[in-house]
């Protein structure tokens, strides 16, 4: 049976996926002899202009279809199209229906089709790899004596303390209670990251900030003396490097805290500030409505208030030849994760891609954005971030909630469905750098997530939260399920530290623990250390091609595919067995986890998956 239109088969569309400016790429159609057919057309409008009409060329018979055809080749952009044919019986459009397909109807949608610069690249060094994300407060403690910290700070000497959530008037209060992990004891971690199999270190804010998330930055140029000092920074940098471990930096433009060298609200750095001098030199930064009280902030929380980035000054001092950007690359960072970058202008953001690029020309810039990065309109207007001359990839929030939500009783088909239109939409540059993440410093731990259904509305309920033993090895089940997967698709799976530990908590600020140093779940860490190495062994993870196989209503199997080679996984998230047949290929292939193949049949148990190579 065939389709009018499948984007996903090259049999319709020359290529999968996004295209390259300048690129020539085959577009037909298949309409059924019986349709008495006259003439045929792709309608086609480029983002924000006018829509054009190309008239198709009638082509080769197929079965009983004739096919219909044109070639195609675009400038840099964002396209929809559909189809249009008019026949004896009428004129008719053929648009996709909610299975991608094509359909003769009018009420459907129109196809999306990303068109990026032809030269547009991202770092080798990051494709195939693991990303580990640490809260730097909370991973590890060097006991290194720390010097000009400030003392309004409360220094936790537990560490097997809940994080405070309270927000009180005493030094023990939300986000002012520090458990003293700092960048020396990261650098002292090292051997056991790269038994992970980690290639890159992604850090939450380790500038100077008077909470311990850092994302009030009190002072750019500055690491937060609890954390260390430039040379510890060049240290981790250069060590871990020998290790082949690279590290990235957040970036937090889009405000500053009130209590900063800027903003200066609390008078902490002196009389300067542009809430104390309307003569300071950072004044043009801030957005007051009513000097000095009424001023735009982030999301209306007054502590942190909004920068305006267009600034020529703000814009200098960020991206400029010794701005923040490239003064911290030259300690030997690789490359920044933007903050809210959904929240920065494109201007900035195109002089923060270039600043990046000129210090290093494999430096790194990951965006965090939640949705679909090629179709995103942010603040009235669609974004660019993944056409070339922008953000390198994002964070993958599509990936990790669609696996989440299979693991805990899904539709395979959603999850499948949400994979192949990232991979459709997307460049393939920009999604063998995708940020495959499960849980950050934002969201619950994925132990919590996968192991309650029950979400406390208030932080005091959330206190203190732990799943009982029954309910803990059921979620570790899923946990290693929904890591398998994580570990398997295409992009950089991102492990945020303390979830291969067994660490427990709801989101902000009990997803914070410090990482529990000789009592971590030695089983899930071994089984991390597993999956880190299978992609360090298998180079089909450095962008092999995706093929769906399978996709149930709770087993499904797909497999990674390049010259070398292929990898079947196979999943059943169902809590009884499951028996699903593989393709005539996968046989006599090796088994690297699960059960061993009966011929075509592999027998998933409950909550497992298989991995077979051939």
């Amino acid at each position: 049976m065939y389709y009018p239109y499948n984007s996903r088969d090259t049999l319709y569309k020359s290529k999968f996926g996004a295209v390259a400016s300048g690129e020539s790429l085959k577009l037909r159609l298949l309409l059924h002899l019986d349709a008495k057919v006259d003439k045929a057309f792709l309608v086609i409008r480029k983002d924000g202009e006018e829509v054009t009409w190309h008239q198709l060329t009638p082509a080769d018979l197929i079965d009983d279809y004739r096919a219909y055809e044109t070639d195609i080749s675009l400038e840099n952009g964002l396209y929809f199209y559909k189809f249009f044919y008019n026949s004896f019986y009428g004129d008719f459009s053929v648009t996709k229906n909610e299975d991608g397909l094509g359909t003769v109807s009018d009420q459907g949608d129109w196809w999306q089709l990303t068109c990026y610069d032809k030269d547009y690249t991202t770092p080798d060094w990051l494709k195939g790899g693991v990303i580990y994300q640490i809260f730097p407060d909370r991973f590890n403690n060097s006991g290194k004596a720390k010097v000009g910290v400030p003392n309004d700070r409360f220094i936790c000497e537990n560490p097997e303390k809940e994080p405070e959530y309270r927000q009180g008037n005493g030094p023990c209060s939300l986000g002012n209670d520090y458990y003293g992990g700092d960048i020396k004891g990261i650098t002292q971690k090292l051997d056991y990251l790269a038994s992970l199999g980690v290639t890159c270190i992604y850090l939450n804010p380790i500038f100077e900030a008077h909470s311990n998330h850092r994302y009030n930055t009190a002072d750019y140029m500055k690491i937060d003396p609890l954390l260390g000092t430039d040379k510890d920074l060049e240290e981790l940098c250069r060590k871990a490097q020998k290790q082949g471990i690279s590290i990235i930096l957040d970036g937090v433009f889009s405000h500053t805290g009130d209590d900063s060298i800027y903003f200066n609200k609390y008078g902490r750095y002196g009389s300067g500030g542009a809430y104390k001098d309307q003569n300071s030199p950072y004044f043009s930064w801030f957005k007051f409505k009513n000097w000095p009280n009424d001023y735009h902030s982030w999301w209306g929380v007054s502590t942190l208030p909004e920068t305006i980035e267009e600034d020529p000054s703000f814009e200098e001092f960020v991206t400029g030849e010794n701005g923040v950007i490239r003064h911290w690359m030259r300690k030997g960072v690789r490359g920044w994760r933007l903050d809210v970058a959904d929240e920065l202008p494109d201007s900035i953001l195109d002089k923060i891609r270039l600043a990046i690029k000129a210090e290093k020309q494999d430096g790194f810039l990951l965006g965090e954005v939640w949705e679909d990065a090629t179709n995103k309109i942010s603040y009235g207007y669609r974004r660019k971030y993944l056409r070339g001359d922008q953000l390198d990839s994002v964070m993958n929030y599509p990936f990790a909630d669609a696996i989440i939500k299979y693991v805990t009783g899904g539709d395979s088909k959603d999850l499948i469905e949400t994979v192949c239109t990232i991979l459709e939409n997307y460049p393939k540059e920009a999604v063998d750098v995708l940020m495959n993440h499960l849980g950050t410093h934002d969201t619950p731990r994925l132990l919590t997530r996968l192991g309650t259904k029950h979400y406390p509305n208030s932080r005091a309920e959330q206190s203190g939260f732990k799943l009982n033993e029954e309910e803990y090895c059921l979620a570790k089940r899923k946990q290693k399920l929904a890591a398998a997967i994580q570990y398997t698709l295409p992009g950089v799976p991102s492990l945020y530290y303390g979830d291969e530990a067994g660490m427990q908590g709801f989101g902000d600020p009990f997803c914070r623990g410090y990482y529990p140093w000789g009592k971590e779940d030695t089983e899930l860490k071994d089984f991390y250390a597993w999956l880190g190495k299978l992609r360090a062994e298998n180079k089909v993870f450095c962008g092999g091609e995706f093929l769906p196989i399978l996709a149930g209503l709770g087993s499904m199997a797909y497999s990674r595919k390049d010259n070398d080679g292929e990898l079947l996984i196979a999943v059943n998230r169902w809590c009884e067995s499951d028996t699903i047949i593989v393709p005539e290929r996968f046989a006599n292939g090796k088994v690297l986890y699960g059960n061993k193949l009966d011929g075509t049949n592999l027998t998933l148990d409950a909550y497992d998956f298989a991995i077979i190579k051939i």
